[in-house]
């Protein structure tokens, strides 16, 4: 059975695999033909599930029965309500995994048991355990987890011809941004330091861009519709695609019946955008820092995610480390195509046994403690086990003493994070031991912390008087589903109806006419409806070879609207 790879994004999901025959990765395309599948759910007028591109555009028309961007909680006990249902942000990830899976099946021919799903390098333990918990829910073993700037890296090191190469990957998708130092040498492919936050992407940029708007035409968001805010939010994004390529973009549009406006250029988008641009440049400045490097040490600088493609953050990036970046590879495709070559890597393909790679712990785990005097009034003290960018696998052993007469409990609490009290850090879990009472220092426990490649911590204490061992992989996060309820939810997704996956094109073709039937106005809103109720009539013929002769019709006729109308 083939081991595919997959990019698991914020805005767009993408599967891959290795052909062995060429020693190349592909991407494999979806029902309708695309290699990017939208990171949308939501369930249609018949309650069935569907996902990726139908979805996206009910985003618009139908927003409480559709949802996105539910990777930024993954490994939270939010809840999302399609309708009368409530699903998890691994839920929605294992019906989106579904579909990918489903995909790569059809094209590859077999049945898809395993993969590797890159992460954000910054994702937390407990983001990662949602990850392979959504893989289990699809039916799936999650074999590795890679960090994506890591696999952006795998995929432009074997299009990199010269060895002794130190180049740096900026990877901004829709929810995270990334960054990772690498050195490629002697067939190794070394990540020297990485950077991140899980909280900052190209939504946050559409959503400041909506922001501005309603501040400008004097708009307070409270005063809008669900429905309102979709359609507003679409057009805010599509003004930030067309200021990709062009100088300046309009934004229109009607708040009953009333005509709102903004034209935008390049510097009005780097103006209202400032503090997020801003937020780019720490982990910049962090991942050089813990590198030891200086920005002219970098033989290049590799653009990643589709964010990146924004102009205002190509020129901060530019400004910033003195190069032109580099995005030969697509940027919304490297991850994907560095996560199938990392399959590929697993299973010992032979034309890639001389690839070596290693990765690093994005950020610093630890315990917390307290000094012999006890707590400080601002809280315990976070102390670092395992440094950040300590190259993985890494196992790391620490002894903690006790700090009272008499005690007979060593209670250790896990933390992740840079800050100097725990407070300010992410707890993963705790344990207790049993320790003898004796005098304040003199019973201790060993502490060991190890980390493996997918970025899972395991932790293990031994109490060194009496030999009693205590061991966890830290399970216990804040939001993490139990064994029962991971079984529980997979008898529950399988009972979903999902949306038949030989009528996609055509459901498609009515949810993007709904779409832009809500966005237009007056005639050619008409000329939307007509249109659109004269297919349906068709689909209700079920006579195929008239229904695919509509289908192509129609689609020429949404292509046409669409570019003499580029906002809808």
């Amino acid at each position: 059975m083939a081991l595919i790879g997959i990019d698991l994004g914020t805005t767009n999901s993408l599967v891959g695999y290795w052909i062995a025959e060429t020693g190349e990765a592909k991407l494999i395309r979806n029902t309708l033909k695309k290699t990017m599948t939208p990171s949308v759910v939501g369930l249609d007028d018949h309650q069935r599930i569907v996902v990726g591109d139908i979805a996206r555009h009910r985003l618009i028309t139908h927003p409480s029965m559709t949802v996105s961007e539910f990777k930024r909680y993954m490994g939270t006990d939010k809840e999302f309500k399609l309708g009368d249902k409530k699903f998890r942000a691994e839920e929605l990830s294992a019906l989106l995994l579904k579909s990918l899976i489903a995909d790569a099946e059809s094209h590859l021919s077999e049945k898809i048991d395993s993969a590797v799903i890159s992460v954000p390098a910054y994702f937390s333990d407990a983001q990662r355990k949602a990850t392979r918990d959504a893989g289990r829910l699809a039916g799936i073993e999650v074999k590795r987890l890679i960090n994506e700037p890591t696999a952006a890296a795998i995929a432009y090191g074997l299009h990199e011809t010269k060895d002794d190469t130190t180049f740096l990957i900026f990877d901004i998708g829709g929810g995270t941004f990334d960054v990772s130092i690498l050195e490629l040498f002697d067939g190794v492919m070394q990540v020297n330091a990485t950077a991140g936050d899980n909280r900052l992407g190209g939504e946050d940029f559409v959503d400041s861009l909506l922001s501005h708007f309603l501040q400008k035409n004097g708009i307070v968001r409270s005063e809008l519709s669900a429905k309102q805010i979709a359609q507003l939010r679409s057009q805010c994004e599509q003004a930030m695609k067309q200021l990709s390529t062009e100088n300046n973009a309009d934004i229109e549009f009607f708040l009953d019946k009333r005509p709102l406006h903004l034209r935008l250029s390049r510097d009005s988008i780097e103006a209202c955008c400032g503090d997020l641009l801003r937020r780019l440049r720490l982990p910049l400045e962090r991942s050089l820092r813990d590198a030891n490097l200086q920005s002219d040490d970098l033989d290049a600088v590799v653009l990643v995610g589709g964010a990146s493609r924004m102009p205002a953050i190509r020129s901060m990036v530019s400004k910033m480390l003195g190069k032109i970046p580099r995005s030969h590879i697509n940027p919304d495709e490297t991850v994907a195509l560095g996560a199938a070559i990392q399959a590929a890597l697993i299973e010992g393909d032979a034309s890639l046994s001389e690839v070596v790679l290693t990765d690093v712990a994005p950020y610093t785990l630890g315990v917390g403690v307290v000094n012999k005097q006890g707590f400080f009034d601002s809280g315990e003290l976070f102390h670092p086990i395992i440094d950040r960018n300590s190259p993985v696998p890494v196992s790391r052993i620490d002894r903690l003493v006790t700090v009272r007469d008499n005690q007979t409990t060593l209670h250790i609490v896990i933390y992740q994070g840079e800050a100097r009290l725990v407070k300010d850090n992410i707890k993963l879990g705790e344990l207790s031991l049993a320790v003898p009472p004796s005098a304040a220092g003199e019973e201790s426990v060993d502490v060991r912390f190890t980390y493996d490649i997918s970025g899972l911590l395991q932790v293990e204490a031994e109490v060194t008087s009496t030999g009693v061992k205590q061991q966890a992989i830290i399970e216990g996060n804040p939001g993490a589903l139990t064994e029962t309820e991971i079984k529980s939810r997979l008898a529950e997704l399988a009972s979903l109806k999902v949306h038949p996956r030989e009528n996609e094109h055509n459901a498609l073709l009515v949810a993007r006419g709904e779409r832009l039937y809500e966005l237009a106005l007056g005639d050619l809103r008409e000329y939307i409806k007509d249109r659109l109720g004269n297919f349906e009539q068709t689909l209700q013929s079920q006579n195929i070879s008239e229904i695919n002769e509509a289908a192509k019709e129609l689609t020429i006729i949404f292509d046409q609207i669409e570019r003499e109308s580029p906002l809808l």
